[in-house]
């Protein structure tokens, strides 16, 4: 065989090769990106489980985690869904929209509340939107009530010689501020906005927990219980963690006890290819910030609107 024919056969034999490599690359690329974009999208699993939510953290009008909640009451491969809570509250408006959503939830499927660390405030009203409530003995619970806060700084101002002005449309715009003593009115109009929400909050516990209005008010004077406490009070049904809620969807639901329980967690934006460099770089960016920072929930406290129900032991 002469040299030419044997080059050429090698030739061949290496386009083959590399046409092989460049296919095997395509196939990889194709599976890792439906794996990362199927991932984004926030696809629950295939199989049939238990839905976990986790709700840690300050609770705010969040539509991505009332999306997910839409989708696990469809979602046929659900058959029951366990929430985690570990959260001091948050906004009023954020916890009326989560309970609300759980509540969708619980129409088709039963619901059962895990409470960790702290379940108060905004964290019971999620708790009260399940079917069954379960803490540990030492979870922070309660604190049944509605809170507006402002800083009165209008003697400091004047120490450092600033005085506010201000033209304003009528008395109550805008009222109470910091910069001036609230007058009457004033303080009357706000306390009828809080008392009209800690009625609500008041009606949540009375329908979900069985009380008469006496006995909730009595319960919901704002203080917190420990997760003894609560049970010995009618606020929780049980004392233990999540095999106590699996043993009860399986023992009063007739959820299969051999079903896994799967995470779920909230739907991302869909990335697209062109952006998806800057914005995974500007997360890592925002990660590390978080992190150097270690912001507080005190100074998350400052970034919420309107008003709040959450606990948080006084610093002072």
């Amino acid at each position: 065989m002469s040299l030419d024919t044997d080059l050429i056969i090698d030739r061949r034999r290496l386009k083959r090769r590399l046409s092989f490599w460049r296919f095997a690359a395509i196939i990889l690329l194709a599976a890792g990106l439906f794996a990362f974009f199927a991932q984004n999208a926030g696809f629950g699993p295939s199989h049939q489980h238990i839905a976990r939510v986790w709700v840690s953290g300050v609770i705010v009008d969040d539509t991505r985690v009332q999306d997910m909640l839409d989708e696990i009451k469809k979602d046929e491969n659900v058959s029951a869904l366990i929430l985690r809570i570990d959260s001091p509250g948050g906004t009023t408006t954020g916890s009326e929209a989560l309970y609300e959503k759980i509540r969708d939830v619980a129409e088709v499927k039963p619901v059962v509340a895990v409470l960790g660390t702290v379940a108060a405030s905004g964290g019971y009203i999620a708790a009260i939107s399940a079917d069954h409530i379960v803490a540990r003995g030492n979870t922070i619970t309660g604190s049944v009530g509605v809170l507006f806060q402002w800083a009165q700084m209008k003697e400091l101002l004047g120490h450092i010689g600033i005085e506010m002005k201000e033209v304003k449309s009528s008395p109550l715009k805008a009222e109470p501020n910091p910069f001036s003593e609230p007058s009457r009115e004033a303080i009357r109009a706000t306390q009828a906005m809080i008392d009209a929400s800690y009625d609500w909050f008041l009606g949540l516990v009375q329908e979900r927990r069985g009380f008469d209005k006496a006995r909730a008010r009595e319960l919901g004077d704002g203080r917190v219980y420990t997760g003894w406490q609560a049970k010995e009070n009618g606020l929780i049904d049980a004392i233990g963690g999540e095999e106590e809620a699996l043993a009860w969807l399986s023992a009063e639901r007739q959820i299969n006890s051999e079903l896994p329980v799967e995470d779920w967690e909230v739907r991302e934006e869909p990335y697209e290819l062109a952006t998806f460099m800057g914005r995974a770089m500007g997360e890592a960016f925002s990660q590390a910030i978080a992190e150097t920072t270690q912001k507080t929930l005190q100074t998350e406290g400052l970034t919420l609107d309107g008003l709040i129900s959450v606990w948080h032991p006084d610093r002072r």
